[in-house]
């Protein structure tokens, strides 16, 4: 008996290895610049924290080293985005939290990035896009518990 797939149905594993690819694309089409990606990354990294956030979280979370984040954290900073806090938990620890500025830029990002999916999705049916919507936030939530 052959465990090859029906000619009808799609090959899954050259299917799956495009996603990879894809998510990639849709990053670089999708933003304003590297500069963006990263800077929306980092707040959104600090406001979807369920506790305090430091330098080396958001570093492990990006999968960079410490002193590539420190640098992008400190440029947020200086731009008033971030600001440092020591933790209620630990008072020697420094702690990142989002500033109203920060917050709304936040917002500014996920706004732009809303009518960028509105755009690329404007031709297909308004069940399929929200659909799509649905598995790609449920995509996102899955990879929390998922690790490299």
């Amino acid at each position: 008996m052959s465990s090859s797939p029906p000619p009808s149905e799609p090959d899954d594993s050259a299917l799956l290895l495009q996603v990879g690819p894809a998510l990639s694309r849709l990053r670089r089409r999708t933003s304003a610049g590297r500069g963006d990606l990263t800077r929306n990354m980092i707040l959104n990294i600090v406001a979807d924290a369920p506790g305090e956030m430091t330098v080396g979280g958001i570093a492990s979370e990006m999968g960079v080293s410490q002193p590539v984040a420190s640098r992008s954290i400190a440029a947020l900073i200086a731009d008033g985005l971030l600001r440092r806090a020591a933790s209620q938990a630990d008072g020697r620890r420094t702690v990142l939290e989002l500033t109203d500025t920060g917050e709304a830029e936040r917002r500014r990002y996920a706004t732009d990035q809303s009518e960028a999916f509105t755009h690329i999705t404007a031709a297909w049916d308004p069940a399929e896009r929200r659909q799509f919507a649905q598995h790609l936030i449920r995509y996102s939530q899955d990879s929390r518990t998922w690790s490299a």
